[in-house]
């Protein structure tokens, strides 16, 4: 990945006021060539998170809560990939969705089809399922229905007070959230490529190279206000300052949540996409992704 200067070398220099805590140079294939972030030795305080999106964004550098999980898990036992880990500019969010849709669409919950005007359900390839002109078998959710739309209301919060607020309710009670939480700080310069600085595999069954999902957190960072709050091994947590507030937003943009993680409602009962939508989407101002 592209990056500008990494500041993590010169830390203990940098005036930055942190807790004791380890630089993490640890990935899949040896030792990187250079850290890849910083995290605290301790449990997360409630205002870690603001404090040091404060004091180290003049520095290149932006906070992560990260979480060992139920199996202990920390940074440097991650399985960190920079090395295969691309540039998030170099992709297209429409693109890498429509690429992830194409791949996961006929397993989506749902037989595709959708209600018209008059109440009746009808779908794309014609009467009663059967096959359409191209000869492939109706059903499975159809074609990407493209990015959702930018939600019509405004934004209530700024969306960094709204990440700060998720990321002190986190902090307060992680043992209850995640098994234990700690503040950390990655050289990035927007929220939505922390996982590609750090060259995070999470998402390694689904997607080897995160820069193309980063690619996707950008467009929600600029759709939707989100910010990346906080990393697990596999797991990770979206603050929302403009979430969908209507059942119909919330939809367009479940099927962009299936893409990115299926593993969303795949393993979730009721592995249905318009519950998913409703429950998990719709006015929440916390995303949260999991990859088997």
């Amino acid at each position: 990945m592209a990056t500008l200067p990494n500041p993590l070398p010169s830390l203990a220099s940098s005036g930055l006021d942190l807790p004791p805590g380890s630089l993490v140079d640890a990935t899949l294939d040896g030792p990187w060539h250079e850290p890849l972030l910083w995290y605290a030795d301790g449990p997360a305080a409630p205002r870690d998170w603001p404090d040091l999106r404060a004091a180290g964004r003049r520095l290149g550098l932006l906070p992560v809560l990260v979480t060992g999980g139920s199996r202990d898990q920390w940074p440097e036992d991650w399985d960190l990939c920079p090395d295969g880990t691309s540039y998030p500019g170099d992709h297209d969010a429409d693109e890498v969705l429509a690429g992830y849709w194409t791949d996961y669409a006929d397993d989506e919950p749902g037989d595709g089809t959708a209600a018209d005007e008059t109440g009746e359900e009808s779908g794309e390839d014609g009467e009663d399922g059967e096959d359409g002109e191209d000869g492939e078998q109706s059903g499975g959710a159809g074609s990407w229905p493209g990015l959702a739309p930018v939600p019509a209301r405004e934004a209530p919060e700024d969306p960094d007070t709204v990440a700060a607020g998720l990321a002190g309710v986190i902090a307060a009670d992680a043992d209850a959230w995640l098994g234990g939480a700690r503040i950390a700080l990655v050289p990035a310069r927007r929220s939505a490529d922390i996982p590609a600085a750090i060259g995070w595999s999470g998402p390694v069954n689904h997607e080897n190279d995160v820069a193309r999902l980063c690619a996707v957190l950008r467009s929600w960072e600029d759709r939707y206000d989100a910010r990346v709050v906080v990393l697990g091994f596999d797991t990770m947590i979206v603050s929302v300052g403009r979430p969908p507030a209507t059942i119909e937003e919330a939809r367009a943009l479940a099927a962009e949540h299936y893409a990115f993680c299926p593993d969303n409602i795949d393993q979730s009962p009721p592995h249905d996409l318009d519950a998913y939508a409703e429950k998990a989407v719709l006015n929440q101002e916390a995303w949260s992704f999991w990859w088997d």
